[in-house]
């Protein structure tokens, strides 16, 4: 009977350290907006992020501006004032402003029910390149007006369904990682044979970090499939593999932690066998 215990504890802690780890994540990652904006930081120096920005925010400039006959010139300038402007320090911070408001929007909306997408308003970085065109004496500069641009990196279809979810991992994000952990100590405990108690709780783990990185890899490619066709796939399958980083490390340090114990559970077997 202990035996048939054991074996269904680990199966059960199999089945919740991806459960945990996504639960974590949502409260502790996707919650916070200091973890948020330093998981969206590296972006900046994304090629196909960047290329986004730039692009996009060099059409919102050009827009403001009616430089009749000229318009193809300064077009241009913008377009390389955004390029230059991109590699900065200035840019960096600019970006994490932007995503910090964004986080601000997101959770905001979850409250609210209202909106369909996660969005980042460039208004900062428009802001700063306004700056830098005025400084360096590009014609029309400052005709350009206060500019909001929003681009669109997630689109949910069910918000409501979204909030419900995001709001139960938050509260499990708190007590179900301990809660497999507990299942984990007592799949051991309550075991006749503890050693293959052990081997069995580690491979149990192991098993449960291939299901979370299976299901981060398959969520992925769900994500960009259902896409709207305006938005750009390399640079929300950046901004994808941003946000679930601290899932992809979690996965393989369970992976490990579990494959160690299996094999030191099993080494002690045979060292107990050796006369």
């Amino acid at each position: 009977m202990r035996t048939y215990l054991s074996a269904a504890l680990v199966v059960l802690v199999a089945l919740l350290v991806p459960a945990s780890a996504v639960a974590y994540w949502a409260d502790r990652e996707l919650g916070n907006a200091d973890r948020y904006t330093a998981a969206m930081a590296p972006l900046a120096e994304n090629p196909a992020v960047r290329g986004v920005v730039v692009s996009q925010a060099t059409r919102a400039l050009s827009g403001q501006i009616d430089a009749g006959p000229f318009q193809g010139g300064v077009d241009a300038l913008i377009g390389e004032a955004l390029r230059s402007f991109a590699g900065t320090p200035a840019y960096r911070t600019a970006w994490d402003a932007a995503n910090r408001a964004a986080h601000t929007a997101f959770l905001a909306a979850l409250d609210s029910g209202r909106g369909d997408a996660v969005t980042i308003d460039l208004a900062p970085v428009l802001a700063q390149v306004r700056g830098e065109l005025i400084a360096d004496g590009v014609p029309f500069a400052d005709r350009i007006p206060e500019t909001h641009l929003t681009v669109k990196v997630m689109e949910y279809d069910n918000l409501g369904a979204l909030r419900k979810g995001f709001r139960m991992l938050q509260i499990a994000g708190v007590w179900l990682p301990l809660l497999t952990l507990c299942l984990a100590v007592l799949a051991v405990a309550v075991a006749v044979h503890r050693r293959r108690a052990v081997l069995a709780t580690g491979l149990g783990l192991a098993a449960g970090a291939v299901l979370l990185w299976t299901a981060v890899v398959l969520c992925r490619r769900l994500t960009l499939d259902d896409l709207p066709a305006d938005v750009d796939r390399d640079a929300a399958g950046a901004v994808y593999d941003a946000l679930t980083a601290f899932l992809r490390t979690t996965a393989w340090v369970v992976l490990a932690v579990g494959l160690a114990a299996a094999l030191a559970a099993w080494l002690a077997g045979r060292l107990r066998r050796t006369p």
